[in-house]
């Protein structure tokens, strides 16, 4: 994949003197951040400069009808996600022809997810009210594989007087590599995770006003491990369903946004044969930005995840660890302030604070037998710089 899309990038060098087929932007972001009484993004409580984003995209316009459309980014979220390069989209756009009004586009390749408010723009720092995401719904430790997907993506769009519709579907599966199956099974795991599929639909209604957008979405997929011939940990199976609702507002000052999830997950095997748990969590956040005028704006957020919401307290996953594990990390309350200043064109310096109390969204492990590196209540800033062109 890595040398399909350094080959694109020099067909489109080769076409640069033609500025109606090729389009290039890039964004570089820096900042500093730390979290206190957690090592959810940094180690001993220290401060560091391990957030940094720079990205490279390109589109040429093959055809009328048909483009090649990618980016090659590098991400360094400190102990969030792995460090390191990334072709985070590289596909085949067709504009199919127009019928009963609807436009849509095909995408082939390793698409963006497009089912929820800030998927799709995600890794684009200028683009995004915070660097860390409401993690109810942006949870970072499965981010690599909720951000896009090896496979088809439809996206179908109508506009009228009535207003906008938007009608999204993919189907397709993420590469795994050891990193996730330490993410979900922890260091000792010897075997491989590997995703059967991911299967997505959502739909969005924007009014003529164009000052609302509202939607609501589906996934379902499957995770299987295979385990090594000699390991503690046996063969086992995942299988996740998500519905998320979303809704933004805009106005001249404001902008309100809100998403609410609900995701069942059924793990069986993996620590033992017999091994099953089955779950339903859920939660979401309310953000609201205020804009005092084009540099200048803050913004406030509440965001809540609870791991099973027969369980609110996390009393019963503590007691199924024997007590290993804090009550505390089957839920996760989060309070978030920011500011954004915009300096210059396409300069812009943002800052923000959360203080958190619980663990849910700290680890991606089935079952956190290991996780004490989180305090029940900790916090987390960020001050990030960023460029874009």
């Amino acid at each position: 994949m890595k040398r399909l899309f350094f080959l694109s990038l020099l067909s489109l060098c080769a076409q640069a003197q033609d500025v109606q087929k090729v389009q290039w932007h890039g964004y570089v972001s820096q900042g500093l951040t730390q979290s206190v009484d957690s090592d959810y993004l940094t180690d001993n409580n220290d401060i560091t400069t391990d957030l940094t984003e720079v990205g490279i995209n390109g589109r040429w316009q093959i055809r009328d009808q048909l483009a090649l459309v990618g980016q090659l980014n590098y991400l360094n979220g400190g102990n969030r996600y792995e460090a390191g390069g990334r072709v985070d989209y590289l596909f085949l756009d067709w504009a199919a022809p127009h019928i009963a009004n609807w436009s849509t586009h095909v995408h082939l390749g390793r698409f963006k997810n497009r089912h929820w408010l800030y998927s799709a723009s995600r890794d684009v720092p200028h683009t995004r009210a915070t660097a860390i995401l409401p993690q109810s719904v942006y949870f970072d430790g499965s981010r690599d594989i909720a951000l896009g997907s090896d496979g088809i993506s439809v996206q179908s769009t109508r506009s009228d007087a009535s207003g906008v519709w938007e009608v999204n579907w993919s189907y397709g599966k993420s590469p795994l590599d050891d990193d996730d199956t330490e993410a979900f099974l922890g260091p000792n795991a010897q075997g491989e995770v590997k995703q059967d599929y991911v299967h997505q639909f959502s739909v969005f209604y924007q009014p003529p006003s164009y000052n609302w957008r509202f939607g609501a979405s589906w996934l379902s997929s499957d995770f299987r491990y295979d385990a090594a011939p000699r390991e503690t940990f046996f063969n086992g199976k995942s299988e996740i369903e998500r519905i998320v609702f979303s809704g933004i507002y805009f106005s001249e000052f404001w902008e309100l946004s809100a998403e609410w999830v609900t995701e069942s997950r059924r793990d069986a095997g993996a620590y033992a044969p017999t091994f099953v748990t089955d779950r339903t969590g859920e939660g979401g956040y309310v953000q609201a930005r205020y804009l005092f005028n084009r540099k200048f704006s803050a913004l406030a957020s509440y965001d809540s995840y609870t791991l099973d919401r027969d369980d609110p307290d996390g009393h019963a996953l503590s007691a199924m660890s024997g007590g290993l594990v804090p009550s505390y990390y089957g839920y996760s309350r989060t309070y978030a302030v920011g500011a954004r200043w915009n300096i210059a064109p396409n300069w812009r310096l943002q800052a923000e604070h959360h203080w958190v109390e619980g663990a849910a969204r700290a680890t991606s492990r089935i079952l956190p037998q290991t996780a004490t590196n989180v305090d029940k209540h900790w916090r987390m800033w960020a001050v990030q710089l960023m460029y874009w062109f």
